[in-house]
């Protein structure tokens, strides 16, 4: 299982790029900086989720003075073989995505998790602890997608349902309802409430399976036996119908719903501190690659495959002896290295390219 194969046009600095990882080992894409390495990572990135660990610009992807952009990937599930193709097209409000797998769009965000699960390490990685909540949440979404592929049906139903229910709040213009608009929201706001509670609950088993794992490679990243802890954080008090019949006249005013899953955090705590708050920065960087880890082994183990994983410059923000922890727990599999500076010692890839060579 993996990426066999990797085609861009047009995408960030590359006007064209095909290469072909291994399969089962580490590819090493070693080049100056300024040179793409990040931009391939985040294309194979976009083809496993249609966005990017780097910006919420869509058209930030597409090369400067193009209008379209592809991304083309031949991956190996056992036997079958997928295609998966993403193109980009700028246009003059908005840039739109079109995804197909084997020349089918994709139905549900499950099938594009049971095409390419990956786990993902950046420099910028650390923030999953130290900046804002939405941080944390896109970890719970990505991990839950990719050890359970059918819960993007709850995922989905969410955002819908909370989007339906924003445009409401949107037309009310800060004023009173009417008796058909109040109506209308009741019925959204009953739904609202409903797939809230199976979102929550799907969120919770999940923390409850990562945090030992979590707890385990953090103790062999920072080498202390610190008392790791995983909460989930509502962002109301009481039901969540009465909390949003609390915030209505909030809601209209602004326009969205502000309480509710949406809003909702992770707690990370060490022998009881707060680590958002209270933890310096190696204790925050070794929980976040401890996160990182314990969600790549627990899909292997739901699973029974190896997530693809992609490490980006990581090393270069690490001191000699947590390069070579992390080294020594890395998972077997397929794995995308991007650095340009020498590589640690105890990293021994199948393959290094120099990305220079490709034309920008």
């Amino acid at each position: 299982m993996g990426l066999h194969e990797l085609r861009l046009r047009d995408f960030r600095l590359f006007q064209e790029l095909s290469f072909q990882p291994d399969a089962s080992a580490i590819t090493v894409l070693l080049s100056a900086n300024g040179t793409g390495k990040t931009s391939i990572l985040e294309a194979v990135y976009a083809l496993a989720t249609a966005s990017s660990f780097r910006t919420s610009v869509a058209s930030d992807m597409i090369r400067a003075g193009e209008s379209v952009s592809e991304v083309h990937g031949v991956l190996f599930q056992r036997q079958r073989r997928i295609q998966v193709d993403l193109t980009l097209t700028r246009g003059a409000r908005n840039t739109t995505k079109r995804m197909l797998v084997n020349g089918q769009r994709p139905k549900s965000r499950a099938e594009l998790a049971e095409a390419l699960p990956l786990t993902v390490f950046t420099p910028e990685g650390v923030d999953i602890v130290r900046q804002g909540p939405e941080n944390r949440r896109l970890f719970l979404t990505n991990l839950m997608t990719d050890v359970e592929p059918t819960s993007s049906d709850v995922i989905e139903r969410f955002a819908r349902i909370l989007s339906q229910r924003n445009a409401l709040l949107r037309a009310l213009a800060g004023e009173r309802p009417t008796s058909s608009q109040l109506g209308e929201l009741d019925v959204w706001t009953s739904d609202f409430c409903n797939v809230s509670d199976e979102l929550i609950a799907l969120r919770i088993r999940l923390l409850d399976d990562v945090a030992p794992l979590v707890a385990h490679y953090y103790h062999e990243l920072a080498e202390d036996d610190a008392r790791v802890e995983l909460s989930y954080e509502r962002s109301w008090h009481g039901d969540l119908a009465g909390a949003l019949r609390d915030a209505f006249d909030d809601d209209r005013f602004r326009g969205h719903t502000t309480v509710g899953p949406q809003r909702d955090d992770i707690a990370l705590n060490l022998n009881g501190r707060d680590t958002r708050r209270q933890a310096s920065q190696g204790e925050q960087r070794s929980l976040a690659l401890a996160l990182r880890l314990a969600g790549h082994e627990l899909v292997q183990q739901r699973r029974g495959v190896d997530p693809l994983l992609l490490l980006d410059d990581v090393f270069s923000e690490l001191d000699p002896m947590r390069s070579d922890r992390l080294l020594n727990l890395l998972p077997t599999g397929q794995t995308l290295v991007t650095t340009a500076s020498p590589l640690p010692s105890a990293l021994h890839p199948a393959a290094v390219i120099d990305l220079t060579k490709f034309s920008l």
